[in-house]
């Protein structure tokens, strides 16, 4: 007989190195190998792993924020975390003019914007936007608030500590290579609790903080 195939896991580390959702048990022993009291759960389906992220280690999925579909008018249930930022990049072309920003999630009040800036990628205004957000956060002594954001490759590289681009630096972009490295070395000099959150997009609609230029 041939063995049935192993359904794949989706894990979520809730206290550990660096909290967030992971694909394979290998990402999510790195966060919590020899982390005192860590907290993390498996899940079946990526879906299910990021409203039990956003909802809390010890909380089910809060069923009370609800919000209107743009596809179809129905009602879904939103464990969007009310102390929370979002943050997204804009990019026209690519490379391209790109700015990023954050906004408080609940009321999309813009907390930061940065550029616009001359021969970017939307990856790299992504990534500059989550450590934006979290130097912010750090700074105002929030570890707890969660972070959303729509880009699984910023979430990659924040995870790694590096930026893994194609771009090629210029005269034009020499700023953003500036800032990546400042990103870079804030990463690697400093630790955080703060829950970075996949949005899902194809679930909730577009991101508080998105630029609406689609």
């Amino acid at each position: 007989m041939k063995s049935m195939a192993k359904k794949k896991k989706y894990y979520v580390v809730w206290d550990g190195v660096n909290p967030g959702v992971y694909h394979s048990w290998t990402e999510c022993q790195m966060q919590i190998k020899g982390y005192p009291k860590a907290k993390y759960k498996s899940y079946s389906s990526l879906d299910e792993a990021n409203d039990a992220y956003a909802a809390g280690y010890e909380q089910p999925v809060s069923k009370s924020r609800k919000t209107v579909s743009a596809k179809n008018n129905s009602i879904v249930a939103l464990p969007i975390e009310k102390d929370s930022i979002s943050v997204d990049a804009a990019c026209s072309g690519n490379p391209g003019m790109m700015e990023y920003r954050g906004v408080f999630t609940t009321d999309r009040t813009e907390i930061f914007r940065q550029g616009p800036f001359m021969d970017g990628t939307n990856n790299i205004g992504e990534f500059l936007a989550l450590v934006h957000a979290l130097a912010f956060l750090h700074k105002k002594g929030k570890g707890e608030t969660t972070i959303y954001t729509d880009s699984r490759t910023a979430m990659a590289w924040l995870r790694n500590k590096k930026v893994k681009t194609t771009l090629k630096k210029n005269a034009r972009n020499k700023i953003l290579f500036e800032l990546i490295d400042r990103a870079e070395k804030w990463i690697k000099l400093h630790t955080y609790k703060n829950p970075i959150v996949k949005w899902p997009t194809e679930k909730w609609g577009e991101i508080p903080a998105d630029f609406g230029r689609k």
